[in-house]
């Protein structure tokens, strides 16, 4: 691969720093632990799909159309 290229460098670049860090895995992995709770546990026992146990399979459309409508 040319080493001139710009994707390679920022590649190096990311991989070099990722490699040499010590406490930053630590933190990327809280990072990726506390954004698996909020989209993944958060969402599975917060926000249920309204639309689907309100509304008949087939017609989501036209429920969300009256509801925008008569609200």
């Amino acid at each position: 691969m040319n080493k001139c290229n710009f994707l390679y460098r920022v590649f190096d670049l990311y991989y070099d720093g990722f490699r040499n860090m010590r406490l930053g895995k630590t933190l990327w992995l809280i990072i990726g632990i506390k954004l698996f709770v909020i989209f993944v546990i958060l969402k599975i026992f917060f926000f249920p799909n309204f639309i689907s146990q309100h509304s008949e399979k087939g017609k989501e459309s036209s429920f969300v159309a009256t509801e925008i409508l008569n609200r």
